[in-house]
C-alpha cells in the first residue's frame, strides 16, 4: 500500500494520478488530507482517503495502519514545519512503512538558502530515525513563474534578484512521475535524487520564453536583494516571507537551482517538460 500526504495539493494530485497512470491499482492508494470532502474526486476513482493532519499525531498513527511506502510532501504551513514533519516521520516508524520518501530541495547538502534549512532539518530526521528513505531533491518548480502569468503579462515584466544566473526547473507533472516511479518501483533506498529539468535558464530567458509563447512582450528587471524584499513587502508579503523570496533569488545567482545530475529524466524516462510548454498551458487555462 502506497500513502500520499497533502494529496488534495497540485503535487500531490499529480502524484495520485501518475501512480494510477503507471498501474498502481487505486485500492492500494491512500490519498492522507487534512479534509476528506475535498478528496471526494479520488474516492470516486477507488483511492482510500484517510484524515491525516500534520498538527495531529494521533491521525497520522490511525491513517498510516498498513502502509509499506509512504511520500511526505513537505508541508506549505511555514509555522514549524519540521516539527509538524517529525510527527509523520514518528508515525511512519511506529507503523513500520518499509520506504519513506520526502520531498526536499535541489542541492540540500550544499545550499545556504534560508528556504532550505526546514528540508535539511527533515532529511536528518528522517536519517535518525532508521527508516529506509529517499530523497526527492525537488527544484523550481515552472508554475512558480506561470502561477503568476497574468500579473506578469498586465505588467509586461518580471522582477527578481537573480541576475544572470541559471536555473533548472521542472514542471509539477514531471516531479510528479519522478515520485510516483521512487514509489512504485525498487532499488531507491537510500538515494538523494537532485531534481531539476534539462533547460537551465536564466528569468531573463523566462521572460524572453513568455513573450514568446504569448506574444505580448515581457522583460526581466534584476533587483538587489534588500530593494527587492521592500518592494515584494510592498505587495503586502511579510517581512520574513519577503526574506526567504529574496533569499531564494540570491540562491538562484549562485547556481544553488540548478543541477546537471540527470535524475529526473532517468526517473521519468523521458526528456523534462519545456517551459514554454508549461507557459503554454497556463495561457489555455486562463
Amino acid at each position: 500500500m502506497i500513502a500520499i500526504t497533502g494529496a488534495t495539493g497540485h503535487l500531490g494530485r499529480l502524484t495520485v494520478q501518475a501512480l494510477l497512470a503507471r498501474g498502481v491499482p487505486a485500492s492500494d492508494l491512500v490519498a492522507l488530507v487534512r479534509d476528506p470532502a475535498k478528496a471526494a474526486d479520488l474516492a470516486a476513482q477507488g483511492v482510500q482517503v484517510r484524515h491525516a493532519d500534520y498538527h495531529q499525531p494521533d491521525t497520522l498513527r490511525t491513517a498510516l495502519q498498513g502502509v509499506q511506502r509512504l511520500l511526505l510532501i513537505s508541508s506549505n504551513d511555514f509555522n514549524d514545519r519540521v516539527g509538524q514533519h517529525r510527527h509523520v516521520i514518528q508515525a511512519a516508524r511506529d507503523a513500520g512503512v518499509t520506504l519513506l520518501a520526502y520531498t526536499s530541495i535541489l542541492n540540500a547538502d550544499t545550499t545556504p538558502m534560508l528556504l532550505a534549512g526546514d528540508h535539511q532539518a527533515t532529511e536528518t530526521l528522517i536519517r535518525e530515525s532508521g527508516l529506509p528513505f529517499v530523497f526527492l531533491r525537488n527544484g523550481w518548480y515552472i508554475e512558480n513563474y506561470t502561477d503568476s502569468l497574468a500579473q506578469t503579462l498586465a505588467q509586461g515584466g518580471m522582477i527578481g534578484s537573480a541576475g544572470e544566473g541559471r536555473l533548472t526547473p521542472a514542471a509539477r507533472q514531471d516531479y510528479a512521475e519522478a515520485a510516483a516511479a521512487v514509489l512504485s518501483t525498487a532499488g531507491h533506498e537510500g538515494q538523494a535524487y537532485e531534481l531539476g529539468g534539462d533547460q537551465a535558464l536564466t528569468l531573463s530567458d523566462l521572460a524572453a520564453d513568455i513573450s514568446r509563447v504569448s506574444g505580448q512582450p515581457v522583460t526581466y528587471t534584476n533587483m538587489p536583494v534588500d530593494e527587492y524584499t521592500r518592494t515584494l513587502m510592498g505587495f503586502g508579503l511579510p517581512e520574513g516571507t519577503a526574506t526567504v523570496f529574496a533569499d531564494a533569488d540570491a540562491g538562484i545567482e549562485r547556481g544553488d537551482l540548478a543541477t546537471n545530475s540527470g535524475d529526473l529524466r532517468r526517473l521519468i524516462a523521458r526528456p523534462s517538460t519545456p517551459a514554454a510548454d508549461v507557459i503554454r498551458a497556463a495561457l489555455g487555462a486562463q
